[in-house]
């Protein structure tokens, strides 16, 4: 599956950028295009039309640095979007998919899982969403369901953005899934213009979008972001409702691998992972 084009994101981000947001005139005719025309847009980047439509038609291979920050600055454009942007700029060229070695932890990483003990659920996820390694107080909190050694085989490894959209265990754990899997899905958008020729990558949002009519609706809406904090409102099947922020540390030995810690927002559910430990044998 090819993932994305640079043509094909500016015409979802030019489709939401209303002329009402920009202080344009709307005009008194009816609009048959739901956001900037392409003229608009081209006249307030200070391009031609012409050189406009053929970079949204992916027929000028790619635009030049200035082109590109005058169009995000014309559609006011967020850093994860305008990021987004100037990768897909920047990976044209040769469409040939490579299928990249399995991924594994960080030997600081795994350190630090041995200093956390269990008192703190962690997970480090890779590129694509899989969990590298986890400690039992993460595994306990969000996937009691998966074998705990399931990180250990690359073959293995469970998928958080496959079991967001495709298992229903771990859709009924989250309260706030419709919010969560937006933010999956704006994530994974961000990465595939990072490693636009990963074919692991193009092969989960091509299976996501096939088995899942939620997922392939979110993508279609164009959403990118980069998730480093947000709350997860979880009925947990052992420990009840609970209330968790979780927390994203980037490592700077690899950069793909994210180290996610999971904090109570509220007593109730500080009381409640405190009972982690125990459940897991740990003394």
């Amino acid at each position: 599956m090819k993932v994305e084009s640079l043509g094909s994101f500016l015409k979802t981000r030019r489709d939401r950028t209303s002329p009402e947001m920009l202080g344009l005139d709307p005009g008194g005719a009816p609009r048959r295009v739901p956001g900037l025309r392409r003229e608009e847009l081209a006249r307030l980047s200070g391009v031609s039309v012409g050189y406009y439509t053929r970079i949204e038609q992916d027929q000028t291979g790619t635009a030049s640095p200035q082109v590109l920050d005058s169009l995000a600055c014309a559609m006011r454009l967020d850093d994860a979007e305008r990021t987004h942007l100037f990768n897909l700029a920047t990976t044209g060229g040769s469409s040939r998919m490579v299928r990249p070695d399995p991924e594994y932890p960080h030997t600081r990483v795994l350190a630090l899982f041995e200093s956390l003990q269990e008192t703190i659920p962690a997970v480090v996820l890779g590129r694509r969403g899989d969990v590298l390694a986890w400690n039992r107080s993460g595994h306990e909190l969000l996937s009691e369901h998966t074998p705990f050694a399931a990180p250990n085989e690359a073959d293995r490894r469970p998928s958080v953005p496959r079991a967001f959209f495709l298992d229903p265990l771990t859709r009924d754990l989250y309260r706030n899934w419709d919010e969560l899997a937006r933010a999956h899905v704006a994530y994974l958008r961000l990465t595939s213009g990072r490693y636009p020729r990963d074919a692991r990558l193009a092969e989960l949002i091509g299976e996501l979008t096939m088995k899942s009519d939620e997922f392939a609706a979110l993508w279609t809406e164009g959403d990118v972001a980069d998730c480093t904090v947000g709350t997860m409102l979880l009925s947990h099947p052992t420990l009840g409702a609970l209330d968790i922020d979780y927390q994203v540390w980037l490592q700077p030995e690899s950069t793909d691998h994210r180290l996610e810690v999971y904090t109570p927002n509220d007593t109730a559910s500080r009381d409640a992972l405190q009972l982690l430990p125990n459940r897991i044998g740990v003394r």
